[in-house]
């Protein structure tokens, strides 16, 4: 499950304009959530010589997956 967390002051924006930020911030996470799948969904594709020849262990396919979309070390 993603969350979605913001450190805008909304105390001075228009329900309007929250409304918009929040569209954009799901819009954010779910594209990163697709690019985690998609990013997944290709390493695990890999033969075991394949993943060897990269020096990646199947054990690490989530964590670089993480890291592709989200930018950020499991």
């Amino acid at each position: 499950m993603a969350y979605v967390s913001s450190n805008r002051n909304t105390a001075a924006l228009s329900f309007g304009d929250r409304i918009a930020d929040i569209r954009k911030d799901l819009a954010d996470a779910w594209r990163a959530h697709r690019i985690y799948r998609q990013t997944l969904r290709e390493l695990q594709g890999l033969s075991m010589r394949e993943l060897n020849d990269l020096g990646l262990n199947p054990t690490m396919l989530r964590s670089i997956a993480l890291e592709a979309a989200y930018g950020k070390r499991a």
